[in-house]
């Protein structure tokens, strides 16, 4: 934390008149400097995720205060990162976030290129999802002392690569306060293979992987399996009471969003009706933001669904949250940094799902350092999921059924490879974060979770990165 406050206050610099004429600070009725013009703050990325590793790269916030009027607000802000994380994947990344340049109009851009050797697959629909791992399996029957030990293994891992682009954007509706229409477009391209096991992990004799598995059992279609082209078109209300967008205080954001999503491919190999070509959905999200205690003591929680209407889904786009505006860089759930800190990484696939997060934020200390506002604030949290709409379910039944029949004519006890036959159930996990937040937009965050059943991953998981996660 030191070395990022150091890292931000030697590069975060503002707009200012030439130096013969230094120029006078104005502060607000809270005692804040009020920021204008330019400022800009590259960061050294210096992160940690549970699941993916250690970060290392370089990115830069740009943001423009105008003449102040609107501080803590900006008038826009630009990202741009480039980072790579230890265990096997990256990030390229552009967006911007403008407010204010198109008048009465919100402009949301983001193009995205992340590519993973080893992205997380645990199968679908949660508790559902079989927990065997033969590579793990074989450990504990070769030496039993391994049973509370962690084995590597890439029994739950593909090779994913996508491009990402998102163009959304906001007006009022008919001059109601706070509320607003959106619409939207997204493009998707998605490229994914088996892992190289030998070379991620070296497992010579490293037997086919879940994916491999589904692929072969027919739960993934052929025609789907190495990933696609999609389209979305995107359209939607938010309503918007909160006193600031990246570290709110108080007030509602309440967000629909209607996704009528499209296959761009046209593989003709395969017959029409195996073919996932369209499918509609519907995502709700509701973040309510109470002041216990003035500005310092704040209870947040958001809730959030998403459900499929009609069509289908690729398998490779069900953990997409179709969210207009975004909080944090990878909009995946649920598990993992952005939706349930503990649970394992995209643990709770389903055609729909719903999920609630609940933190208290008791904003510490607040001071000034190089001329910036700064704050330090505790998180303690509580985060929940479920899977509510299916995916594959009998297909991955049948799958186990012939497995078990097979076994039984070899007279050999079968494994449960395709599905665990457990019931669906909420998906919890707990912790705290640690937040240091300069001028209430430029947020380094730190969360220690823990999933609180042991199907969902083991142990405390830590998260270093940036922003809230709403």
């Amino acid at each position: 934390m030191l070395a990022l406050l150091l890292a931000v206050g030697s590069y975060a610099q503002d707009e200012q008149k030439p130096k013969k004429s230094k120029k006078e600070k104005v502060y607000n009725e809270k005692g804040e400097i009020i920021k204008t013009g330019w400022n800009f703050g590259p960061l050294p990325v210096v992160g940690y995720d549970a699941d993916l590793g250690f970060q290392y790269g370089l990115c830069c916030d740009i943001f423009n205060y105008g003449d102040g009027s609107r501080y803590p607000r900006y008038n826009y802000k630009f990202n741009v990162e480039a980072s790579r994380y230890t265990k096997g994947s990256g990030v390229f990344r552009f967006y911007s976030d403008l407010p204010y340049v198109v008048k009465d109009t919100k402009l949301f851009f983001d193009l995205t290129y992340f590519y993973a050797n080893k992205y997380e697959f645990f199968g679908f629909n949660g508790y559902e999802s079989p927990t065997y791992d033969p590579v793990v399996e074989q450990a504990h029957l070769i030496n039993p002392d391994t049973l509370d030990k962690k084995i590597k293994s890439g029994y739950h891992f593909i090779d994913r690569n996508q491009l990402r682009f998102v163009g959304s954007m906001q007006r009022s509706f008919f001059g109601v306060p706070n509320l607003n229409w959106t619409a939207g477009l997204a493009y998707y391209y998605t490229t994914i293979s088996p892992i190289d096991t030998v070379k991620m992990n070296n497992y010579v004799d490293q037997p086919a992987t879940l994916y491999e598995n589904y692929v072969n059992a027919g739960i993934i279609k052929k025609e789907e399996a190495k990933g696609g082209h999609t389209g979305q078109l995107r359209l939607g209300m938010i309503y918007d009471s909160r006193d600031h967008n990246s570290d709110p205080t108080r007030g509602i954001y309440a967000e629909g969003t209607l996704v009528g999503a499209f296959n761009i491919d046209n593989d003709k190999q395969y017959p029409k009706e195996d073919r996932t070509k369209y499918n509609l959905s519907f995502t709700f999200l509701w973040r309510h933001y109470i002041p216990i205690y003035k500005d310092k003591l704040t209870f947040a929680y958001r809730l959030g669904a998403q459900n499929r209407i009609v069509g289908e889904t690729p398998w490779y786009m069900i953990n997409n949250l179709n969210t207009m505006f975004f909080q944090k860089m990878y909009t995946e759930g649920l598990g993992g940094s952005i939706t349930m800190r503990g649970v394992n990484r995209n643990g709770v696939l389903g055609e729909g799902f719903a999920f609630a997060n609940v933190e208290l934020r008791w904003r510490i200390i607040g001071f000034k350092f190089i001329n910036q506002n700064w704050q330090v604030a505790l998180n303690p949290f509580f985060d929940a999921g479920i899977v509510t709409q299916t995916y594959r379910e009998k297909e991955m039944q049948r799958a186990q059924n012939d497995y078990e029949n097979m076994m039984e004519l070899m007279r050999q006890e079968p494994e449960k490879v395709f599905y665990s036959g457990d019931k669906e159930s909420v998906h919890m996990s707990a912790g705290c974060g640690l937040k240091l937040i300069m001028n209430r937009n430029l947020i380094v965050s730190v969360d220690l979770g823990t999933a609180l059943d042991k199907r969902d991953g083991r142990g405390l998981k830590p998260f270093i990165g940036f922003n809230y996660i709403f």
